[in-house]
């Protein structure tokens, strides 16, 4: 029976299982996104978010527990630098999963992975206003007023 075992072993050895989600939170961490299938990136984002967690107290204990799961010098500076500085605030979720659809090969689901804080396409840059009809039109005569007058007096001129 498999009562209480939720753990995704994704068709791998511990060992093995280990390494490759390794690998992927360095290749995370360091491209700020990578592609892979909805189940490694699920197990990924269990497996990724503690460390980050980790990362936001800068002690010398963290950064060789966090070592000790991922034994690359380069992404530790990474994490414990700048994705550090801009999770500091965040009081969790800092990868998103966005789902692109299935490989042809063998139809199995794709998505990407990713740091939420790093992404350009998604940040907030501000809503713009919200137009309905009736300030479509004032906008609309508003823009071409001022605009006659300038060009009038550039003809003067």
């Amino acid at each position: 029976m498999r009562h209480n075992k939720k753990f995704n072993h994704l068709s791998r050895t511990a060992d093995h299982r280990n390494a490759m989600l390794a690998n992927m939170t360095i290749s995370l961490i360091m491209h700020k996104r990578i592609t892979t299938t909805l189940a490694k990136a699920k197990a990924l984002k269990k497996y990724a978010e503690p460390l980050i967690t980790r990362c936001k107290d800068d002690s010398t204990h963290s950064r060789r527990v966090v070592f000790s799961y991922l034994q690359n010098k380069e992404a530790l500076k990474e994490l414990f630098g700048p994705v550090a500085e801009k999770v500091g605030d965040r009081p969790g979720g800092y990868t998103r999963i966005i789902k692109l659809g299935h490989r042809l090969g063998d139809a199995a689901p794709i998505c990407f992975i990713e740091l939420v804080d790093f992404d350009e396409n998604m940040a907030k840059t501000g809503k713009a206003a919200k137009r309905t009809r009736r300030s479509r039109k004032s906008s609309a005569k508003a823009e071409t007023a001022p605009e006659a007058p300038a060009t009038e007096e550039a003809k003067a001129e």
